[in-house]
């Protein structure tokens, strides 16, 4: 399988590019889908390579670079008003994703675009942090019967709650997966090894392995993928960085059998290998072949992953890559949960898109 111009792009990151017009038009289309367009211009900030860039390219890249410092600085605007909103509440809030990177100030956060927060709470806590987010402007669009039941019975998550004046959205979970589905983690576990964000009293992140179980888990059991190169990259930042300490990789390993995330962990660490070069410790690698799936379970995901990764735009679409992405999206809602509920769900959903059209 050929790797997109973006792929290839990562695959060597120190080694600057001398892309044709034609080609530099390919690769922001490819960057803008994946929403990595931020990413790519703050790589070449940092390269010191935006002086060589032709005038088209440069103001794309200085656009991207822009709506990322604007967005950047809303997020943490962001939670320091969430943190205002619950600072009598004693009550343990954790950032998860890019606003955990940001306000931790990890290099997966650098250029990095967003489209919401995402807060874990203990579960017992999500009725009194929704009411605090109430009380201090956040509001709730779902108005549907169904889709409430649906996110407060059997999801991880309540529906996402929109400032009403600055239009901002956050996600309020109670762990990482649903509980319902194969995947289950109690988000009590992951609160126990929490860890604060400097000048915050009640602001959290997850502990480095748990991070990056988070992501790996989001991604490949979500079946959204039209920024899942942007995801993998993430991914890759979080490993490259915290395996400079000398503990992290066991207990990364250790902490995947523990939450019962060895198989996503297995994919991520496969695909970063792939497309980075990233690799455990060789003393390790035998442990992480042994998380993987069964052989056919194997190759059905590399073989799907490898497409579904791919930018989300023409130049880098394969003739099966439509059917990979679906696949993975029936597969990601079968994940989510139990046949006797996946189907009316599917079903239903069907329905909805398709009445929705019509009228």
């Amino acid at each position: 399988m050929t790797p997109s111009m973006l792929e290839s792009f990562w695959a060597h990151p120190d080694k600057q590019p001398q892309w044709t017009g034609a080609e530099w038009e390919t690769v922001l289309g490819q960057a803008r889908q994946s929403r990595l367009l931020g990413r790519l211009a703050a790589h070449f900030v940092d390269r010191g390579w935006m002086p060589q860039v032709r005038v088209g390219p440069f103001l794309h890249l200085e656009s991207g670079l822009r709506l990322t410092e604007r967005q950047q600085h809303e997020v943490r605007w962001e939670v320091n008003r969430i943190a205002h909103a619950l600072r009598d509440k004693n009550v343990a809030v954790v950032l998860l994703k890019g606003a955990a990177y940001l306000m931790a100030e990890l290099p997966a956060a650098r250029g990095r675009l967003f489209s919401d927060i995402d807060l874990l709470v203990p579960r017992d806590k999500v009725d009194m942090v929704e009411s605090s987010m109430f009380a201090a402007g956040w509001i709730s669009d779902e108005r549907d019967a169904y889709n409430q039941r649906y996110y407060r019975q059997w999801m991880h998550e309540i529906p996402p709650l929109r400032h009403v004046q600055r239009n901002t959205y956050i996600d309020i979970h109670h762990t990482i997966t649903p509980p319902v589905s194969r995947f289950n983690v109690d988000g009590a576990h992951l609160l126990q090894r929490i860890g604060p964000i400097p000048g915050y009293q009640n602001i959290y992140v997850l502990a480095p392995e748990d991070m990056v179980l988070h992501s790996a888990v989001h991604l490949f059991t979500e079946g959204e993928f039209y920024a899942g190169l942007r995801d993998l990259l993430d991914l890759n930042d979080l490993v490259k960085h915290f395996a400079q300490r000398a503990t992290f990789w066991n207990v990364l390993l250790d902490r995947a059998i523990q939450l019962g995330l060895q198989i996503p962990l297995f994919h991520a660490l496969h695909h970063l290998e792939r497309l980075f070069g990233t690799v455990p410790p060789a003393a390790l690698v035998p442990r992480v072949q042994k998380m993987g799936p069964s052989g056919g379970a194997k190759v059905f995901m590399e073989w799907t992953l490898g497409l579904a990764l791919r930018p989300a735009h023409p130049s880098s679409d394969m003739r099966l890559t439509g059917l990979a992405r679906w696949l993975l999206y029936v597969r990601s809602h079968a994940l989510r949960m139990p046949l006797q509920l996946v189907v009316p769900h599917l079903v239903r959903k069907a329905w909805k898109r398709r009445f929705t059209e019509e009228t």
